[in-house]
């Protein structure tokens, strides 16, 4: 009865109660986790029940906190997963630190994006920007030049990074997962470089435990000014979720011929955080992705939850 309680209160949670023509806030109610919350109809998504309308070929929703798997498909399917893999780059480069180091864009950016028709956060050779300005443009318009760029610093090399990310791979345990190419891209195969639900939505809790990252995932866009040794820039999200789906707070796309469209995510209400993947939604319609994300999250959250205050 104490959690049916609870579950009721929150109900009311932002809710305004007039008082003699004056807006008086209710009190927020003490926190609860989604495992706390009783299978009821209308309260939450019921045992046995799935998502409805999902289309991605491989998908995984969990519990933010505890990684509890609410629901799968294809859980341990091994499936490229496109520009998904800058999540794992991004946390080689958090993990070696020293965020405020300078680093110039080198000039093979320019055969290896134009080689892939990659996304670009359009870097310019020469250009010198922070470890912490290419995450930036690394994640939020998945920047193929800011990946390589990190790459070559951090590694140092491509390949002593792509074996850094391997490495951290193994060390969080995502078994059926393999790095070839520091953006996801074909390289050297379409399928070189893959992973699963399973382990991707391991590798985003990881990664959204890091506020740095944290913080850059759920902007809808940065700017970086002008500078002595760099251009002005403004990137734009291609999570457009950020946007649509109110409580987002990340966190990465990915899209290639052979991955399709693919959506790593994580959204909130009432402080209870759910975590999810979506691949190969479609193969051209990143909206597809989009909507698979939000028809797991609302079955997720149930229609209480999902009508509670974000965040």
């Amino acid at each position: 009865m104490r959690v049916l309680a609870v579950v009721l209160r929150a109900v009311v949670v932002g809710l305004l109660v007039v008082v003699a023509g004056h807006a008086v806030a209710v009190a927020a109610p003490e926190r609860i986790s989604h495992e706390q919350l009783p299978f009821l109809p209308g309260i939450s998504s019921l045992p046995g029940t799935e998502p409805a309308d999902v289309q991605a070929v491989a998908a995984e929703l969990a519990d933010g906190n505890t990684g509890a798997v609410r629901w799968s498909r294809q859980a341990n399917t091994r499936v490229p997963m496109a520009s998904i893999t800058k999540v794992m780059t991004a946390l080689v480069v958090l993990e070696s630190s020293d965020l405020d180091r300078a680093i110039t864009v080198p000039q093979e950016i320019i055969g290896y994006d134009g080689k892939y028709g990659a996304s670009t956060a359009g870097l310019v050779p020469g250009e010198v920007l922070t470890a912490r300005q290419l995450l930036a443009a690394m994640l939020l318009p998945s920047g193929c030049d800011a990946a390589y760029t990190l790459a070559e610093s951090y590694g140092p090399g491509q390949d002593a990074f792509v074996a850094k990310m391997n490495d951290t791979a193994q060390r969080l345990g995502m078994a059926d997962s393999h790095f070839t190419d520091p953006s996801g891209l074909p390289n050297p195969t379409d399928d070189s470089t893959y992973s699963t639900p399973a382990d991707l939505v391991a590798l985003g809790m990881r990664a959204m435990s890091q506020p740095v990252f944290r913080d850059i995932v759920r902007q809808q866009s940065f700017h970086m000014p002008a500078g002595p040794d760099n251009r002005d820039h403004v990137w734009q999200t291609t999570n457009r979720l950020l946007h649509d789906y109110p409580g987002t707070v990340g966190i990465k796309t990915g899209s290639t011929d052979a991955a399709g469209m693919c959506l790593l995510f994580e959204a909130t209400r009432f402080g209870q955080p759910l975590i999810g993947v979506v691949l190969h939604s479609s193969d051209d319609s990143g909206a597809v992705a989009e909507d698979d994300a939000e028809h797991m999250l609302n079955w997720g959250f149930g229609p209480v939850l999902s009508a509670l205050p974000i965040g």
